[in-house]
């Protein structure tokens, strides 16, 4: 490689990408979707399809079991068939497991719809994301693209339970599954003419222990942790937890002992990598704990239902927007961990309001969301490009799919730690002020969470029921501050570790010089692909244009070409 070649800035992406880019958000913005209105249909699924409490249970959390398991499965499978082709089939079965989850007659027959929404969301999101990677080379418009798509998907999270109530008022429950056909009709008619094809010419054998036991860890470690959050410490949710603690052992020693490994270990070598995946985990964990009560709040401490919640958590969204347009201008200019640090400063500041509530202050609680949601959203952007950007492009697959599987077990490990907490401190408050004339079962219903309190509540007479309404809330609000200053705590170390492990990722400049994604201090994963020896490009690439596609067209093995 020449000196002129290796000091020539990354291809810039042009409109056809950017396009593309829409096309990418649409099912990142879906699943969000997807992973909320469920909820507001369980009543209605409920009386038509009898489930019992165990398949109902299934029926909810099935689709995340899978999801999880499969992240890292079809990440690597992305890697090896073609990420545009892996996206096509998974909007294929997302779309045709909708349908039959909408139509569905019986419980069993929703919880395997539910088992395919689960493995086919796992194709769609590493998908994108890997996508967006082989698409935009240059650091400035990578950190764009990034916000764009982590901006959908934050929209469909707060517009789920509002479009779902939507259709949920006029409709039947199986609509709510049906609002994302379209959408997946139309990616499957737009991706082949916006999205290039990007895929690794050199995947090595596929070893289908490592699937086994990847999907075996995630399913058996995230179900664990669920149950650990919804009924406490017990035998059974432990067991599982051990197994998967057991299997993933198993995993890295296997992967150790392979010369293709479903993921190279070799990756967490990469300070950039590395730093950003273990950052992301514990900011995740603190903001899952935290929705998980502010949740709760809405509804059963400002009485609103679950339509109300949705609205009012519009403000953050729009927080959400505003980082995701500001983010990349701050780290053209800023190194981009001192930009992550001081929005988790922020962060801390949003915590520490959540603190004063006492029962009441709307406008306090929203602002306090605001403000969080300002200072956690430039960390969640750029942690996300760093993953991204630290990896070669032709294993962008498995280092989105990682990203993923940090989500999804980093927000289940908050969830059942600082749920724990949370109500942990509930019950021994409410244990302390239960107003008199509340007889022992009803007593103890009640220490069971916040709801069965209320519906106690309204079953005693007048003054003890107002009672111990007044008394379950403000024990829940105490849990709220416990978790508002763990999670603060938790923030606050985050800051410090960004600051500090990343403080050598340099600014993104904005025509492509001096990349942030530079490895001043040595780190060994390279910004883009290498040439190999011979000549052959480290990736794939179909379907480009010039402008995003760096690769001309070159012999392969099989006597075929890639590029153009």
């Amino acid at each position: 490689m020449t000196e002129a070649a290796a000091a020539a800035p990354p291809p810039k992406a042009g409109r056809r990408q950017w396009i593309g880019l829409a096309v990418l958000a649409l099912p990142a913005m879906l699943i969000s979707m997807d992973m909320t209105v469920l909820y507001l249909a369980v009543p209605a699924l409920s009386a038509d399809l009898a489930p019992s409490s165990s398949e109902l249970l299934w029926i909810l959390d099935i689709y995340a079991f899978l999801v999880a398991g499969f992240l890292i499965t079809m990440g690597s499978l992305g890697d090896r068939i073609g990420r545009r082709r892996l996206l096509l089939i998974g909007a294929t079965a997302f779309g045709i497991a909708s349908v039959v989850a909408a139509y569905s007659n019986t419980a069993e027959m929703l919880i395997a719809a539910r088992a395919l929404l689960g493995i086919a969301g796992a194709t769609l999101m590493p998908s994108t994301l890997a996508l967006i990677r082989n698409m935009f080379h240059d650091p400035a418009q990578r950190a764009t693209a990034i916000a764009v798509w982590m901006t959908a998907f934050m929209v469909g999270m707060s517009i789920g339970p509002l479009v779902g109530g939507a259709f949920l008022t006029n409709f039947w429950w199986g609509s709510v599954f049906l609002m994302a056909v379209p959408a997946m009709v139309l990616l499957l008619v737009t991706a082949p003419l916006l999205l290039p094809e990007y895929k690794d010419p050199n995947p090595g054998r596929l070893d289908l222990l490592s699937l086994v036991l990847s999907v075996g860890a995630m399913i058996t470690l995230v179900y664990g942790v669920k149950e650990l959050a919804k009924d406490g410490i017990a035998v059974e949710p432990l067991v599982y937890v051990a197994v998967g603690a057991a299997l993933t052992a198993v995993f890295i020693l296997r992967q150790r002992s392979l010369e293709t490994p479903l993921l190279d270990l070799k990756l967490f070598s990469n300070r950039k990598f590395s730093a950003s995946l273990a950052t992301m985990t514990l900011v995740l964990f603190a903001m899952a704990g935290m929705f998980l009560f502010m949740a709760q709040y809405l509804q059963l401490i400002l009485g609103m239902s679950p339509f109300e919640a949705g609205l009012w958590t519009l403000p953050q969204t729009a927080a959400m927007m505003v980082v995701g347009a500001v983010t990349p201008a701050l780290v053209k200019k800023y190194r981009p961990a001192y930009v992550m640090a001081a929005g988790l400063v922020v962060g801390v500041i949003g915590c520490s309001l959540y603190t004063q509530l006492d029962g009441g202050q709307l406008a306090l609680l929203v602002t306090g969301n605001v403000i969080f949601a300002l200072g956690i959203g430039p960390m969640t952007i750029m942690g996300t490009d760093m993953i991204l950007g630290a990896v070669p492009a032709e294993r962008a697959g498995v280092a989105s799919a990682m990203s993923e599987t940090n989500q999804e077990f980093g927000t289940a490990l908050g969830v059942a730690v600082l749920g724990s907490i949370g109500t942990s401190v509930y019950r021994s408050d409410l244990a302390e002020q239960m107003p008199a004339g509340v007889d022992a079962q009803s007593a103890e219903m009640a220490r069971d969470t916040l709801g069965a309190a209320l519906a106690v509540a309204d079953k005693l007479p007048g003054a003890t029921g107002d009672a111990l309404t007044d008394a379950a809330r403000s024990a829940f609000t105490h849990g709220l501050h416990v978790n508002a200053t763990v999670s603060a705590v938790l923030i606050g170390i985050a800051a410090v570790l960004v600051a500090v492990l990343l403080k050598h990722v340099r600014p993104t400049a904005p025509d492509g010089e001096a990349a942030g994604s530079g490895t001043p201090d040595g780190d060994s994963a390279a910004e883009e692909p290498k040439a190999a020896a011979d000549g052959a490009p480290a990736a794939v690439a179909s379907g480009g244009s010039p402008a995003a596609d760096p690769v001309r067209e070159q012999p392969v093995a099989d006597g075929s070409s890639v590029g153009r």
